[in-house]
């Protein structure tokens, strides 16, 4: 049995579809095939039924799976276990942040850390999606939420205060029942600040809805309507305006995650000390 074809049977499972497990694996969808037959093979067992459009795990596909799923997890708490060890700062760590917090927060003080330790390796990866650190996609992430499951080390690092936003002329030539709005989309439309943005609306039309702050920082400064953005983004921008009279349209918590086998690691406390101390720099800046 080999275990690259067991561990594309757990991709399998978890990501529910042929197409989504090549995605995640960065394979192409007939290779990922290939491997499931091969395992079959391998076992003598039918582990998918392939009838119809969408491939669904049997029931002894859905144990193996799950088998294979407890495997992969106990080898990443040996990799983690053997990262806490470590004593040197060296090495990869992988942090995934939010786009508009990574480069406003993150990039500068990250660049000047591993300057002073050359050997030591950062991923900085933009994200809006949750990276799954007990699946070691990330070693450290921060999220706008709280992760309510997991062996998860958090840190609370701060607020992220929300304001509407738009351009000066479009906010005195629109009457105010005839303003448009920029909203979210993708998983972001589910979130909070949508929700409030939506709330505001009242009923009032959107004109764009875009999967990126940066993007809907964009659309507003071109005069598409009014936009939800972090306060620090707004600032930045000379053509954007506070909606007057200026609402706080909502502040979200911003945490620092860390599996607990990884936060004794020496690289990886080392960059989370980088991280907090960045964000309380910009803290005590915006008081």
């Amino acid at each position: 049995m080999d275990w690259t074809d067991l561990h594309h049977v757990a991709v399998l499972a978890h990501a529910g579809s042929l197409s989504a497990a090549a995605r995640s694996l960065g394979v192409e969808h007939a290779t990922v095939a290939r491997r499931v037959t091969a395992l079959e093979t391998s076992l003598g067992v039918s582990l998918v039924d392939r009838r119809g459009r969408r491939w669904k795990l049997t029931s002894d596909g859905e144990r193996i799976a799950a088998i294979a799923e407890r495997m992969e997890n106990d080898a990443q708490a040996v990799r983690r276990a053997a990262g806490g060890t470590r004593a040197e700062l060296a090495g990869l760590v992988r942090v995934s942040a939010p786009p508009a917090l990574a480069v406003a927060y993150l990039a500068a003080p990250l660049v000047a850390m591993q300057k002073l330790h050359p050997a030591l390796s950062i991923r900085l990866t933009g994200e809006s999606r949750t990276a799954s650190l007990d699946r070691g996609e990330a070693e450290l992430a921060v999220r706008l939420s709280r992760p309510e499951r997991g062996d998860l080390t958090m840190v609370k690092l701060g607020q992220l205060a929300f304001g509407l936003y738009a351009r000066a002329d479009y906010l005195t030539k629109t009457p105010e029942a005839s303003r448009r709005f920029v909203g979210y989309d993708g998983a972001d439309g589910r979130s909070p600040q949508q929700a409030a943005l939506e709330s505001y609306a009242k009923g009032r039309p959107f004109s764009f809805h875009a999967s990126s702050l940066e993007i809907q920082q964009a659309l507003a400064n071109a005069g598409a309507g009014i936009a939800a953005l972090p306060d620090f983004m707004a600032r930045a921008d000379r053509k954007l305006v506070p909606v007057a009279p200026r609402p706080k349209l909502m502040t979200r918590d911003i945490w620092l995650v860390v599996h607990s086998d990884l936060k004794g690691a020496a690289p990886v406390r080392a960059v989370m000390r980088c991280i907090q101390d960045a964000f309380a720099s910009a803290g005590k800046q915006s008081r």
